[in-house]
């Protein structure tokens, strides 16, 4: 069983709040707009992290983050990706390989707006996370908190951080 903390849209932030969450998880995966990489570098030092890039990283987080991420986690096929959109409205360069290849968790950022949604025609649970930075448009800060357990993805709870103004 594997304990994932989900965040996306960091915006070069990273504080106590989210630190306290990072060492109760056993992974963090990160969903793009990472910003400046001295936070995807603390994050590392405390848990095993995935990561990819979003519209907003530079050319240092492009090397080192991919835009896609497709693993498996216990024997959950996993998918992260910055852009990628909602069930029945997927993002035009992804759509034809989700479509053929689903994965069983398609996990998302970019939108700041936390939304958990289940999509019948292709079996997968979407998450985005919303945003955990201070900027951008989302009034709370949110992250998310799961389970893995062998092919169960189980005890899904919504963070909040407080407001965006800290």
């Amino acid at each position: 069983m594997k304990k994932i903390l989900l965040l996306s849209d960091t915006h070069s932030h990273l504080d106590e709040k989210i630190i306290k969450y990072i060492h109760q998880t056993d992974e963090v995966w990160h969903a793009g707009d990472i910003g400046d990489l001295k936070v995807t570098d603390t994050i590392k030092t405390i848990k095993p992290l995935r990561a990819v890039y979003g519209n907003i990283d530079d050319s240092k987080a492009r090397v080192e983050f991919p835009l896609h991420n497709k693993f498996l986690c216990e024997n959950v096929a996993v998918w992260i990706t910055h852009i990628g959109g909602y069930p029945g409205r997927y993002n035009q360069y992804i759509r034809t390989e989700i479509q053929t290849n689903p994965p069983k968790l398609f996990i998302t950022g970019h939108s700041h707006i936390l939304k958990v949604q289940f999509d019948k025609k292709l079996n997968l649970l979407q998450l985005n996370p919303g945003a955990c930075g201070i900027y951008g448009f989302h009034q709370v800060r949110t992250m998310l908190r799961f389970q893995i357990d062998n092919d169960k993805i189980q005890n899904l709870e919504i963070i909040e951080l407080g407001n965006r103004s800290k």
